[in-house]
């Protein structure tokens, strides 16, 4: 239970398997005063299968300053706030950030609830020496996209991404440039959890005899 109120919990949840959740993430979303949310069905149906009935309010993408705002004025005024993302660690590829950084400017607690994490996950099972690595998130849709490839070329370390079920194939078939071997996971955690591995067109391959449906973490071997 928080300790004291006035405070902002940065709070994990599962990426796919309910299992992964924490006594603590499970405490702490159960005894604060709202719980913020990328989608509130989303998170909704998290909370009936923990059997708690928090309050809900969304926190996303288009979430304007004006509404960060009055959910700091909140943490200010004594209220304690969970925050969680649809899926893994908030603030991560993910625009809680912007609100973590409002509630430490305006000296608000912001106390971290660890737990799943997709990049984590996929570097602790891809075999590769993991004493450095760059995570970039998700590649830009169109803007900018080339050269965020050309820019990976410079990253001589092990490099790791998010991609959609939509765009992984145009994904890899740029990554054929770097020459570069591959850990790719696809719906880590979920019952159609599958790792590949190997050069981005023998992944390709793979995905092709398999399924490109789910999300999707590539992790890319060293230079």
């Amino acid at each position: 239970m928080p300790d004291s109120a006035g405070q902002l919990f940065v709070v994990a949840t599962p990426i796919g398997h309910l299992g992964d959740i924490s006594a603590r993430a499970k405490q702490v979303l159960s005894s604060v005063d709202l719980v913020l949310c990328e989608d509130t069905r989303v998170t909704a149906k998290l909370m009936a299968a923990l059997e708690i009935r928090p309050s809900l309010n969304s926190f996303h993408e288009y979430t304007d300053a004006l509404k960060r705002r009055q959910f700091v004025d909140m943490l200010v005024a004594g209220k304690s706030i969970a925050l969680v993302t649809d899926a893994g660690t908030p603030a991560i590829s993910d625009p809680g950030s912007f609100l973590v950084a409002d509630a430490v400017a305006a000296g608000v607690i912001v106390i971290p609830i660890p737990g799943p994490s997709a990049v984590i996950a996929a570097l602790s099972i891809s075999g590769l020496p993991i004493d450095r690595f760059t995570f970039v998130g998700f590649p830009p849709h169109k803007k900018g996209r080339q050269s965020f490839f050309k820019d990976l070329a410079k990253i001589d370390h092990i490099i790791v991404l998010y991609e959609s079920t939509h765009r992984i194939m145009k994904t890899l078939e740029a990554l054929k440039e770097l020459g570069r071997s591959l850990v790719v996971g696809r719906e880590l955690t979920k019952m159609h959890e599958t790792i590949y591995r190997g050069l981005p067109a023998e992944v390709m391959q793979q995905i092709e005899a398999t399924s490109s449906k789910g999300e999707f973490v590539i992790v890319i071997a060293p230079a």
